[in-house]
């Protein structure tokens, strides 16, 4: 229920100054962490005056729903004890605060809904496989960490685990527990089996016809960031050379190159390996009707969507 800005919706800025502010003075407001931090590099109105909304909303809650506690991220204290502090003052109610402390990403980057490359519970948001992947992609260090705070593993085999790992780090042992863990977790036996799957689908070979059993939304899902191009159905009806396909997508940027990468093996269509330069795309090599998987070299994957 926190930051359940209901109240917001008749809001009133000059009755929210009346209402709040005489509860929390400047110096109460500039006493905090977060603001002190900011001083030097700046800080706008917004950001300064978003501890008394924070605060507001738990004053809110705790009037309307009896929430008594308010839970966040370190970074997040100063902003919760606002609340508390001016349910204190304005109610008399007894409330408390639990942070924890904050867990970033290799990038720096705290997980967040307003920061870039996060993954979500909503498989709508993040699919399975994606969800799986951002597990399985985690650093070495991110891993040891990662596996102690999501996971229920137990500590004796997470120190195995991690031991393991160590003698042979190349084998990522560790982020394919940790993925494994945390996709069942939240997504359940089977989309983690199918998560596996794609995976072993992209990063394997002879993967041809289990690429050409996904479903239209398990291929989009497993593709999900791959670059995508068009081309005109008529096109691949009536048949278009591999070359023709390769450089009117633009995928290769002239012919000659993509007939050189055709000939020394570094292409692939829908996992297959083509090494004719005369091969002929037709109706026949589509997914779903739809979609043609072009490889260029062991990871650089295009998707042309046929239109």
């Amino acid at each position: 229920m926190v930051n359940n800005y209901d109240w917001f919706k008749d809001f009133n800025f000059l009755d929210f100054i009346r209402d709040v502010g005489k509860y929390i003075t400047v110096n109460y407001m500039m006493s905090k962490d977060s603001v002190q931090n900011r001083l030097e590099s700046g800080m706008s109105f917004t950001e300064f005056s978003y501890q008394l909304v924070q605060g507001y909303d738990f004053y809110h809650l705790n009037q309307s729903k009896n929430v008594k506690l308010q839970m966040g991220g370190s970074d997040q204290w100063g902003n919760i004890v606002t609340g508390t502090e001016l349910i204190r003052k304005k109610s008399g109610n007894e409330v408390f605060a639990l942070t924890a402390p904050l867990l970033k990403k290799a990038d720096g980057g705290k997980f967040g809904k307003t920061e870039s490359g996060n993954i979500w519970l909503d498989k709508q948001k993040t699919s399975p496989y994606k969800f799986y992947q951002f597990w399985l992609n985690a650093s070495d260090a991110d891993a040891v960490r990662y596996i102690k705070v999501f996971t229920f593993l137990d500590e004796t085999a997470i120190e195995t685990l991690i031991g393991t790992h160590s003698e042979a780090p190349h084998l990522r042992l560790l982020q394919k527990r940790l993925a494994q863990e945390l996709t069942c977790m939240v997504h359940g036996q089977q989309d983690y089996e199918f998560a596996l799957n794609a995976s072993q689908i992209l990063f394997s070979e002879n993967t041809a016809d289990a690429l050409k059993n996904l479903s239209e939304q398990e291929l989009l899902d497993v593709m999900d960031g791959v670059p995508l191009f068009e081309i005109a159905a008529e096109k691949i009806q009536s048949g278009i050379s591999l070359i023709a396909l390769l450089s009117e997508t633009k995928i290769f940027e002239s012919k000659g190159k993509a007939k050189e990468m055709t000939q020394s093996g570094g292409v692939s269509i829908n996992k297959s390996k083509i090494s004719d330069i005369d091969y002929l795309v037709e109706s026949k090599d589509l997914l779903n009707n739809k979609y043609i998987l072009v490889q260029k070299g062991k990871k650089n994957y295009h998707l042309v969507v046929v239109q």
